[in-house]
């Protein structure tokens, strides 16, 4: 539907000479290739981990997702650039085809959205938002092509093709750059938003045996799937083991976090310089 659809509205843009239809139609072959992006990230993210690949290619969904985001903010610039130029140099607009072609946009961008929305309520998932933003980006375009079209035809000014070009651009940027920021955050392996590090370190601590918590990592390898790994120190009279069964079941049924990595060790045996003499005396 959305490569029907953009033949369509680029025919429909040269034809008319709409800068909104254009734009949108350059938007629209984003889209086809979110869509063959986020479907190859699905498609990868069922396949089974192997001696290469230890995590899968679960990662490969938030890679697609940056790259969407990138193409949301480089498309909006170049509607904006456009627009401006638009706005110097006015152009003649044929109103009956642009706001035809822009009404089936409507029609065919309402029944993508509304089924990527049922979708991303299922589940939090960082790669289906990137395709929801896409084709939100779409249907407002499909609205502002309709208004700007009503408003040349009351006003006679071409220049509202422009600037409802541009208006949408910057909601584009703004979707395109949250996706980035969100996808950027999960490449870097930082703490998820979601998370409390510090809670969950105190959590750790409170565990029975457990005398201190350090070399601490949270991160995040997709959108929903979470991992941890921390070095504690336990108290020679308890039973290490125990203890890392009490954590693992403290932070799965406490955060929802399965992924677990917990390494029991005594300043004693292992070596941790100036910073592991302090809790000698305690153990």
């Amino acid at each position: 539907m959305t490569l029907f659809f953009t033949i369509v509205e680029i025919l429909g843009g040269l034809l008319s000479n709409s800068l909104a239809l254009l734009s949108d139609s350059a938007h629209m072959v984003s889209d086809v290739i979110a869509l063959g992006l986020s479907l190859t990230a699905v498609y990868l993210a069922a396949r089974k981990p192997d001696h290469k690949y230890t995590f899968g290619f679960l990662r490969f969904e938030i890679i697609a997702s940056f790259l969407n985001g990138l193409a949301l903010a480089a498309i909006s610039v170049g509607i904006f650039i456009e627009g401006i130029l638009r706005l110097i140099r006015p152009q003649a607009i044929n109103l009956r085809l642009m706001l035809g072609v822009a009404i089936v946009g409507l029609l065919v961008n309402l029944v993508l959205t509304v089924v990527l929305m049922r979708q991303s309520k299922k589940e939090e998932n960082l790669n289906i938002k990137s395709a929801l933003w896409h084709f939100f980006g779409d249907l407002l375009s499909s609205v502002g092509i309709i208004v700007s079209s009503l408003l040349i035809f009351i006003t006679g000014y071409t220049l509202f093709d422009p600037l409802v070009s541009m208006m949408i651009g910057g909601i584009i940027f703004y979707g395109g750059a949250k996706i980035i920021r969100e996808s950027y955050l999960i490449l870097m392996e930082s703490v998820p938003t979601t998370f409390d590090l510090e809670a969950i370190r105190n959590d750790i601590q409170s565990a029975p045996g457990v005398v201190d918590v350090h070399e601490m990592h949270l991160w995040a390898i997709s959108t929903d799937h979470y991992s941890l790994s921390a070095h504690v120190f336990v108290r020679e009279d308890a039973d290490p083991l125990r203890t890392i069964r009490t954590i693992n079941h403290l932070l799965k049924e406490t955060y929802g976090i399965e992924h677990l990595t917990i390494q029991a060790e005594h300043p004693a045996i292992h070596d941790h310089g100036e910073y592991g003499k302090q809790f000698l005396a305690s153990h």
